[in-house]
């Protein structure tokens, strides 16, 4: 062959690799271009679940607004726990006030007294307000603090409504127990002295004799008088009479009883 023959196919043979060589390049960048693209059309898959994370979140905020009303409930009822505490206050104040100056009293073991001031005096270091309790008929005065009256006994007179109810069991049968005298002594001093009108009412119906009926002894006899008197002295003050006028009225409901027949009880 001639020379340029073989130039000829050698330049042919070079154009050929150097096509060959582009398209192969090309088919690397459009390989390329498709891997960038794939990656950046996966790169949102990897974002979205970090989008999606705070919708996760989303309930755990709701969690801590549904404590919130937990705690309110809780103030509200330690509230309520702490309403009536104050109105305990209120009411130690009301007893503060249960007697005033001038108002007449029952002091279970002196009867009847009136108060004459209510006064503060300091002992052992500590304020104390007490009231001035004066008994006519013993010629008596007695101080006693405010906040020990109900532990002693002392109460208000009885009312009229509460008279009737005495009368009643004045107009009842004398019950007498069939025991020593001793021992029935002791129970008419324990009723005497315990403040309580009833059982002292039951103790002036039960010791009092009518002219016909047998007389006491001695000790019977002071027995009825001590009785007597402290129950006349507290119709007296109700009814606004003088204790003379409430022995005689007492005196005549127990002579005009229809059952002054005593009723003897024997002991269990």
């Amino acid at each position: 062959m001639s020379v340029k023959k073989k130039t000829q196919k050698n330049k042919s043979k070079a154009t050929d690799n150097t096509n060959k060589k582009k398209v192969v390049r090309k088919t690397k960048v459009k390989k390329a271009t498709l891997k960038k693209a794939t990656t950046k059309k996966a790169a949102p898959k990897k974002v979205s679940p970090k989008k999606a994370s705070p919708k996760k979140a989303a309930p755990k905020k709701a969690a801590t607004k549904k404590t919130a009303p937990k705690k309110a409930a809780l103030k509200r009822v330690t509230k309520k726990k702490v309403s009536p505490k104050k109105s305990s206050k209120k009411r130690a104040v009301v007893k503060k006030e249960e007697f005033l100056p001038e108002q007449y009293v029952v002091y279970p073991s002196h009867g009847i007294g009136q108060i004459l001031e209510i006064e503060k005096k300091e002992i052992a270091g500590q304020m104390l307000t007490m009231y001035v309790i004066e008994f006519e008929k013993e010629k008596m005065t007695l101080r006693v603090p405010i906040e020990k009256t109900k532990e002693i006994g002392v109460r208000k007179v009885s009312t009229r409504n509460q008279l009737k109810n005495i009368f009643e069991i004045l107009t009842g049968k004398a019950k007498i127990r069939r025991t020593m005298w001793s021992r029935r002594a002791q129970e008419y001093e324990a009723k005497i002295n315990s403040g309580n009108i009833k059982l002292l009412t039951e103790v002036v119906r039960d010791l009092f004799r009518s002219d016909s009926q047998p007389e006491q002894s001695y000790s019977e006899r002071q027995l009825y008088e001590a009785a007597r008197e402290r129950l006349s002295r507290e119709v007296a003050v109700i009814e606004k009479t003088d204790e003379q006028k409430a022995i005689e009225k007492m005196e005549t409901i127990l002579n005009n009883s229809n059952g002054r027949n005593e009723e003897l009880i024997t002991e269990d």
